[in-house]
């Protein structure tokens, strides 16, 4: 039993990521940079270990947009009128995905420039 709760779960994070792209325009955002991210690297013949650092970064920039999201869901739902700790736990949460946006952003540019030019 404890196996089909298991399988049953990765339903509903599937219906979570489906959620996400279906109402949220920044993730959407973040799979189309993702996917020319990926493009690029196939044409640009990454190594090994740029592929690992790439879908490291993908990957946490892809989750911290859906739980800054969540996050805003959460604090909306707790907190249905403007109250000044609900805009601050908004703008921290979104603040963090800035923060990894530009590290993403420069790892990238450390990763790709060297090959172009």
């Amino acid at each position: 039993m404890k196996a089909i709760r298991f399988f049953r779960s990765f339903g509903f994070a599937y219906s979570g990521i489906k959620a996400a792209l279906k109402s949220e325009q920044n993730i959407r955002f973040h799979f189309t940079a993702a996917a020319i991210v990926i493009a690029a690297g196939f044409f640009t013949g990454l190594s090994e270990v740029e592929w690992m650092l790439v879908t490291l970064v993908i990957g946490g920039m892809l989750a911290l947009e859906m739980f800054n999201s969540s996050m805003e869901r959460i604090v909306d739902l707790a907190s249905p009128n403007l109250h000044p700790l609900a805009k601050q736990a908004k703008d921290m949460a979104a603040g963090a995905v800035l923060v990894f946006a530009i590290a993403s952003a420069i790892i990238g540019l450390l990763i790709f420039l060297p090959k172009w030019f």
